[in-house]
């Protein structure tokens, strides 16, 4: 089940009509449009913003959290766009709207975080985030009421359940057999094994509020060479966007820079973001990315000079080489960082042998000695005879192709 970042927004929560999805009233469409401009902004923090009910969106938190370094670290970004988005007075909550009061309590606005819809509806309600994998301990003492069917609600007291753990607990076919299929979804919704309540959401919310927005407020946009907005831009920037959707974050990445001394740790991927397709954000002190922290002031000795060669090689993936000597023997490197010979030809993963015509003196790097995973290994640049120049390490008894410069 998916763990999600649900947002409330209590100015803009509200119920015409019996219909949660109605913008009836100038009061009513002045907050959907607020809300639809949340929506719109939300999508710098992740491009998959689900409109839920007028007010009320969720997002998943696992990819922008790994982006931004941590759940606090989105919770932070998340307030900040909201608060600034929303209008510096906000409307006034008419006391006859029959809005949750734990909504109107909740200032700006209220999140919370939580596996599937419901637990994070009910997170947010007490502005808290449920550690992964809790959500059925949280669950288990809220009311049955919770579950917001009249049936149940006025049975299973009755019955002696009255939290949804109690409920919980029931054997599934017990359930099955007394309240039917219905029953039984409100049963693993009480498990936490559900994730969304039943009718909660508003059909046809996300297209009414990009009608609000007259369409291309909420699409995500990729600029153009002008910075206008072209239609393949449009296309690519959706096909991308529903990508995304259905395959989860990671499954579209861009390439961005970052400090660090190998060339394969300077670049970094992070999940695609249709607002700043180019940015991925460089790093940031405190990232807790995949990579850990990297300040970017650090002088990082021993770093590779510029210019970045054009094509890296993954760590642990690099290609076997062979460098020989005018005698044909293996060119090594001492302890001292020196060459046993001089370096004449090379050979990359058994290929033809090209002649080496200029190489650089090996420096030596030395990684993480304190610890078993320690690394040492010496890197050196040469050029060969095709007009081509290459990074290559000499770690673990052999040479390895580290980088290529095209």
């Amino acid at each position: 089940m998916e763990r999600l970042l649900l947002v409330i927004c209590p100015s803009l929560t509200f119920v015409t009509g019996g219909s949660s999805s109605s913008s009836d009233g100038e009061d009513g469409g002045h907050r959907l449009r607020q809300f639809a401009r949340i929506v719109d902004v939300l999508t710098e923090v992740c491009p998959w913003i689900d409109p839920v009910r007028p007010g009320v969106c969720a997002l998943p938190i696992r990819g922008p959290s790994r982006y931004l370094g941590g759940e606090g670290a989105v919770l932070d970004r998340v307030t900040d766009l909201v608060t600034a988005t929303l209008d510096p007075v906000d409307p006034t909550l008419d006391p006859a709207d029959p809005v949750d009061p734990t909504l109107r309590a909740g200032g700006p606005v209220q999140l919370g975080v939580a596996d599937g819809l419901f637990a994070a509806g009910l997170a947010a309600r007490s502005g808290i985030v449920v550690a992964e994998g809790g959500t059925p301990a949280f669950l288990s003492p809220w009311p049955v009421a919770t579950l917001g069917t009249p049936v149940l609600s006025e049975l299973l007291p009755r019955l002696g359940l009255h939290t949804l753990g109690q409920f919980a607990a029931v054997p599934a076919r017990d359930v099955l057999a007394r309240f039917g299929t219905a029953g039984l979804r409100y049963h693993r919704l009480a498990q936490g094994a559900e994730g969304e309540h039943p009718g909660h959401r508003a059909v046809g919310l996300g297209a009414h509020l990009a009608a609000l927005q007259q369409g291309p407020e909420l699409r995500n946009r990729q600029s153009g060479f002008w910075g206008e907005t072209s239609t393949a831009d449009v296309r690519a920037a959706g096909v991308l966007t529903s990508l995304q959707r259905r395959f989860g974050l990671d499954a579209v990445v861009t390439a961005v820079v970052r400090d660090g001394r190998e060339p394969g740790e300077r670049v970094r991927f992070l999940p695609w973001r249709p607002d700043r397709p180019g940015d991925g954000g460089r790093d940031r002190p405190g990232d807790g990315g995949r990579g850990g922290p990297r300040p970017t002031a650090a002088p990082w000795p021993g770093r590779l000079p510029p210019p970045e060669p054009a094509r890296v090689a993954i760590r642990g993936r690099e290609a076997a080489i062979e460098i020989v000597g005018p005698s044909g023997s293996v060119v090594r490197v001492t302890a001292r960082g020196e060459l046993t010979s001089e370096p004449v030809r090379v050979s990359f993963a058994g290929g033809s042998w090209v002649g080496i015509t200029g190489w650089s003196t090996p420096w030596p790097a030395e990684e993480r000695w304190w610890s078993r995973a320690r690394r040492r290994a010496a890197r050196m640049q040469i050029t060969t005879a095709d007009g081509r120049a290459h990074l290559v390490t000499a770690e673990r008894g052999r040479w390895w192709l580290a980088a290529t410069y095209d």
